[in-house]
């Protein structure tokens, strides 16, 4: 599982059918399932989000989490994290889980983040999206399972 973790000042993301969802200070999070992925790595990789300390406290240093702010998060599916160009000049993506597989190990996310007690906005699964956000930092992370 593959998180591109954005601390944002505001994200908002459109949807097919026009409706808009977003936050204000927290967390964009772009997230990629992969076929060996789980529900227990789910639970490890937004655990990690949720306790990240990349906000700052009053003498500028991170030490505060998105729940320390009472930040939002807004979760994006994009399997394209998997994407692999080392072969040529189109990404493979073979790596990455099929939507059967990635759709409730996504949801799975979604909830551990509510469960830690976030307010969580969604894009909308395997759909073409516009995302807007206004990158905080700017201050982007990478974050893959297999490193954790």
């Amino acid at each position: 599982m593959r998180a591109l973790v954005q601390r944002v000042s505001r994200a908002a993301v459109r949807l097919p059918s026009g409706e808009s969802r977003g936050i204000g200070r927290g967390l964009l999070i772009y997230l990629a399932i992969g076929r060996q992925d789980s529900a227990e790595t789910c639970a490890k990789l937004a655990q990690k989000c949720a306790a990240l300390r990349i906000f700052s406290n009053e003498l500028g240093k991170f030490d505060r989490s998105v729940a320390d702010e009472k930040g939002g998060v807004l979760l994006i599916s994009q399997f394209t994290l998997y994407g692999d160009a080392r072969g040529g000049r189109r990404p493979d993506f073979t790596t990455a889980a099929p939507p059967e597989q990635a759709r409730p190990l996504y949801e799975r996310f979604a909830a551990c983040l509510r469960e830690a007690g976030l307010a969580v906005s969604t894009g909308e699964f395997a759909q073409h999206m516009e995302i807007e956000s206004v990158n905080d930092g700017p201050v982007t992370l990478w974050l893959d399972s297999e490193r954790l």
